[in-house]
């Protein structure tokens, strides 16, 4: 059989499991999986795991039994699915995370509905990521009814906890040695950029709090105080008008999406002070306020120089004001991420766009952090990008949706790809 004719197989069989793959998304999508706080993941996993296995798929289901979020309540499960070939090695793993924020307001379809109208499929999740899940798992299944088994290995997992950092979920199976350098070469994660686009890392984040501490005094004697959230606006000011134009002078070569992006940001999360209460008044001045940043840095910055400019920005204001007191508490921090150049696996995903699509490739960079720095930082593996359907945009918004050709081409740009990698 010539190369030609094994790739037209391919495809061909994407196409004609359309309506199933579109089938499987919206069966995703109708689950609820929303984080927090971590609902019907065992459910779910469930569904892919049943899904995988009448695929010819050997399953695993995985919990998080080590971490403080698995709880009988809201358990952390994770599911394994495992092809083996002639050999172990090379070893390919396509991952997508199942977890999803909650909907919020705003929406005009039902938001666990998976809906399809229009060519487009609607729900939370259906850019980020369901439809990419569900994309490369079919993606596995195509190949295996085009009559091709592989000659190494190939795994599909569905992971929990993304939206809250992934410890849970890829992390734990980093760190349980499901993916690891030892066993795993390329990773593929079906994070939502296009069908046109392989996304080869992302910015590093740097999230802490500034705490703020005054002096209780009464409400109507604010005189005989100190109120820690005024001194928090002086210092939120001062982040603003010293620290964001700097940031905003710098540009990084790494092809962040979208352009604005390409530069480092600082971002305020949360403020909260004072006795707060929902329905009852507070007649004192607030002795106490926390403000909780998110520094998204470029690989030209490194966590070091981050830290210190946060830093200095704080104990200037603190200077300035007298009486005033900082400090500062770190949250977490993530270094960019990026693939290798010359990667096999950015080689492949990119022969298989020009095949299905008809262009070249565009490689970008995410603005913000997802699975890649654990598979990166934990389990040793360097060859991984990201690479699915959905536009990135609609990740979080009202409506999400995914058109229904890119959930079908990006089943048959992943499928290509591995064919090409350990076919």
């Amino acid at each position: 059989m010539t190369h030609a004719v094994a790739i037209d197989r391919v495809l061909t069989a994407v196409e004609a499991g359309r309506d199933e793959l579109l089938a499987f998304t919206a069966s995703l999508i109708r689950i609820p999986t929303v984080n927090p706080p971590g609902q019907y993941y065992r459910e779910c996993a469930e569904l892919i795991g049943e899904r995988l296995s009448a695929w010819g798929m050997d399953v695993e289901f995985v919990e998080a039994q080590n971490r403080p979020e698995h709880t009988p309540e809201h358990p952390r499960v994770n599911v394994v699915g495992r092809i083996e070939g002639m050999a172990l090695r090379p070893c390919i793993h396509l991952n997508g995370h199942f977890d999803v924020v909650p909907p919020g307001e705003g929406w005009r379809v039902d938001p666990f509905g998976g809906e399809v109208r229009d060519g487009r499929i609607y729900g939370r999740g259906a850019s980020d990521m369901k439809s990419g899940l569900a994309a490369a798992a079919f993606a596995i299944e195509a190949i295996r009814r085009s009559g091709f088994s592989p000659s190494g290995s190939v795994e599909v997992s569905g992971t929990v906890d993304e939206e809250s950092g992934g410890y849970a979920g890829v992390a734990h199976l980093c760190k349980a040695g499901y993916l690891t350098a030892q066993r795993t070469d390329y990773v593929i994660i079906s994070e939502p950029f296009g069908p046109e686009r392989i996304c080869i890392g992302h910015r590093g984040v740097y999230w802490f709090d500034v705490i703020a501490e005054g002096r209780v005094a009464h409400g109507s004697m604010p005189h005989l105080g100190r109120s820690a959230i005024s001194d928090i606006g002086v210092l939120l000011y001062a982040i603003r008008s010293r620290l964001e134009p700097e940031l905003a002078s710098r540009v990084s070569v790494m092809p962040v999406v979208p352009e604005e992006a390409r530069r480092p940001s600082i971002n305020v999360n949360a403020v909260w002070g004072g006795q707060v209460s929902e329905n009852q008044q507070s007649p004192c001045v607030a002795d106490r306020c926390v403000v909780t940043f998110d520094r998204r840095f470029i690989p030209e910055e490194s966590l070091d120089e981050v830290r210190r400019e946060v830093a200095e920005v704080v104990a200037a204001v603190e200077q300035e004001e007298e009486g005033s007191s900082f400090r500062i508490e770190d949250r977490m921090s993530v270094l960019p991420t990026r693939a290798p150049e010359g990667s096999p696996l950015t080689s492949a995903l990119s022969t298989a766009i020009r095949r299905v699509r008809g262009c070249e490739a565009e490689l970008v960079a995410s603005p913000g952090t997802y699975d890649q720095k654990h598979v990166s930082r934990i389990a040793g593996v360097d060859h991984c990008v990201a690479y699915g359907p959905g536009p990135l945009k609609e990740a979080h918004q009202p409506d999400e949706s995914c058109a229904v050709d890119d959930l079908v081409t990006s089943a048959q740009v992943m499928a290509l790809a591995v064919l090409e990698l350990v076919g």
